[in-house]
């Protein structure tokens, strides 16, 4: 059995780690390790791929993974990362999107017979005797060091709250409840979590006088600077309800070529060697590389059956195919009386999300970005209506990779 830690480094996973040598002896033996995941929304996102592959890489090298939903954490609020106060809330919203995330996850995971497990840190944190925390937790942290700490130092700038001053101990808390009750020695996270992270093995070390470890990873960004998982339309969620898989499988392939190579070690399972192979492809064949990556990324999250529709109706669409049979796209109902009126197409490009303002639709078709059945639009104005339909359906089509199938409602 390969080290895991040397496929984190080949793959380009790891930004810090406490003692590289300690860990990598470490993990030679079977290994309990968490990260955790904060119930801000229904969905994780894109951006939250890197520590779920981690997780994943973990399982399958023999280890077992804990995927810790912060439903107490949240409650109190993370400032890492952020330059003002996250909003509160209530702990139902919490509990409901701790539900979506651990059915995100079930795509990556395997929690059968307890291969991983996932625990919400509300059940140990909620109940806390404050006055017991203060005096049993709270007296090994030293306030100078939290307040060195890069997540706090950026936040005394803007203003940082007492509540959020908390959540170091907290953090560090969950990691010594975990080694207690899990035996797990390894926390991960984000880089901007490593002065956390930290604090919780050094707690450890100060109350069990046991060596526990800790990684982190780089800040994901495309070769363009740009956050990974930051479109124009915001998040790319992995919620299928939030980001259907034709648009998630538009993601991936639409990624810029310098990325390809890094993206196919970081988000699929594929050999090295293979994505050395795909990553040296040039001109044309930088396609089958993009492909290759978005239908990986795309089977992963929502199953290889989603991947494969993707496939076919992005292969039909880039071939010139029509539109009756591209299930897998995006669809946009309009009403049959409104649509025998008749729209003007820069109407009806914002309102069916191919341009997110009329001036930017007005834009795009002044300059023959649109199109309609493959057909040019040669005026922005120019109406679009019950005429234009073709097998039930109008297919729309903003640049040369923007699609939507409208259809009546």
């Amino acid at each position: 059995m390969s080290n895991v830690l040397d496929t984190f480094e080949q793959r380009g996973f790891v930004e810090q780690v406490t003692d590289r040598a300690e860990l990598s002896s470490a993990l030679d033996a079977p290994m309990t390790c968490y990260i955790g995941f904060d119930p801000t929304a229904s969905s994780l996102h894109v951006g939250s791929l890197v520590p779920i592959m981690s997780l994943a890489h973990m399982q399958r090298a023999g280890h077992r993974p804990i995927a810790v939903v912060g439903g107490g954490t949240t409650l109190v609020g993370d400032p890492s990362g952020k330059t003002e106060m996250r909003k509160l809330m209530s702990r139902e919203e919490i509990n409901r999107n701790a539900e979506g995330i651990k059915k995100q996850l079930s795509r990556f995971l395997d929690f059968g017979s307890e291969k991983a497990l996932m625990v919400n840190n509300a059940d140990w944190l909620c109940d806390l005797n404050y006055i017991e925390f203060l005096r049993d937790i709270g007296r090994h942290f030293s306030v100078n060091r939290m307040l060195a700490a890069e997540s706090y130092k950026v936040r005394l700038e803007s203003g940082l709250s007492f509540i959020e001053f908390n959540y170091m101990l907290l953090q560090a808390y969950d990691y010594w409840h975990l080694f207690k009750h899990y035996e797990c020695r390894l926390q991960m996270g984000g880089n901007d979590q490593w002065g956390n992270i930290l604090a919780g093995a050094d707690l450890i070390r100060r109350m069990e006088g046991e060596v526990v470890h800790a990684l982190t990873f780089p800040l994901i960004t495309t070769s363009s600077g740009i956050k990974m998982g930051k479109t124009h339309k915001g998040a790319v969620w992995l919620d299928p309800e939030l980001t259907p898989p034709y648009d998630y499988y538009q993601y991936w392939i639409n990624q810029d070529d310098k990325d390809v190579e890094r993206f196919l070690a970081l988000f699929t399972f594929l050999p090295l060697e293979d994505v050395k192979r795909l990553g040296a492809l040039k001109g044309e064949g930088i396609r089958e590389a993009k492909d290759v990556l978005a239908f990986e990324a795309t089977a992963l999250c929502h199953g290889e059956g989603e991947a494969e529709k993707a496939r076919s109706a992005a292969r039909e669409l880039f071939g010139g195919g029509g539109s009756e049979s591209s299930e897998s796209v995006p669809t946009c109902t309009i009403g049959a009386q409104e649509l025998e009126q008749g729209l003007a197409a820069y109407l009806l490009f914002e309102k069916c999300g191919l341009c997110k303002t009329r001036g930017e639709a007005r834009r795009l078709l002044s300059q023959g970005g649109g199109y309609v059945n493959g057909k040019r639009i040669d005026a922005f104005d120019e109406v679009v209506g019950s005429k234009d339909l073709a097998n039930g359906s109008i297919l729309l089509r903003a640049g040369k990779k923007k699609y939507v199938r409208v259809t009546l409602s």
